[in-house]
């Protein structure tokens, strides 16, 4: 009996220590890694790499305080109608490690955040003011998407394409949560039609069932603004 007991035992801590294991591993959960200190304020002038930023030596108040968010962006001055402005660990170096950060997105009447992807965080809206149809795309191509307003909250899975657009004829605002630090933006038509170097012409017009021709006039209308 004392042999059973000990093979039942032992084989509930194997099933315990693989479940632990899953749920540690699993990609759904994983944000950035884990810290092992109360903080590491980054050294933004650092010249050495690693993942994320080296810890500086002497950390003050000011270092985990911003007030970048507190004033509208100029979202009537953009090509989109929309501007975002981030709080992220290159403007508030106490987040180094932290694993989260903000944004600020204003909108134009009309005004759109274009598709875009974050690699490396989930989003949440949060609507200070005005009226936005957001949406996302699955992988299997599902499009999830509802109007917003005042108060209202939305959430953007991590990795998937996603959008916000100003409905309204009064300019709108929503603050942005992440669970990153530096949660990244890959916005799909400047990604690919602004890249440097260029995605080739024949990639594009395959993809898109366009000639090189009309490749050529987007890829033109995103060409940096001559000064």
């Amino acid at each position: 009996m004392a042999g059973a007991a000990g093979s039942s035992w032992s084989s509930l801590l194997l099933a315990a220590v693989a479940v632990a294991l899953a749920v540690a591993t699993a990609p759904s959960l994983a944000g950035d890694p884990d810290y092992l200190q109360d903080i590491c304020v980054a050294d933004l002038n650092s010249e050495v790499k690693v993942n994320g930023f080296p810890c500086k030596a002497n950390a003050t108040a000011d270092d985990f305080f911003s007030g970048v968010l507190a004033s509208p962006g100029a979202a009537a001055n953009t090509t989109t109608g929309a501007v975002v402005t981030g709080a992220n660990v290159e403007k508030v170096p106490g987040l180094n490690t932290l694993g989260v950060s903000l944004a600020r997105i204003d909108y134009a009447p009309g005004g759109l955040n274009p598709p875009h992807t974050h690699p490396r965080a989930t989003e949440v809206v949060f609507v200070l003011y005005g009226e936005l149809d957001v949406g996302f795309v699955t992988t299997a191509n599902k499009l999830l998407s509802r109007t917003i307003s005042q108060g209202d909250v939305f959430v953007f899975p991590r990795g998937l394409v996603h959008f916000q657009r100003n409905t309204g004829d009064k300019p709108a605002a929503v603050v942005s949560a992440f669970n990153s630090q530096l949660p990244g933006t890959q916005s799909i038509a400047a990604t690919l039609f602004a890249a440097s170097p260029a995605v080739p012409d024949a990639v594009l017009a395959k993809a898109f069932q366009i000639d090189d021709e009309e490749v050529d006039k987007i890829k033109a209308k995103f060409a940096p603004k001559k000064t």
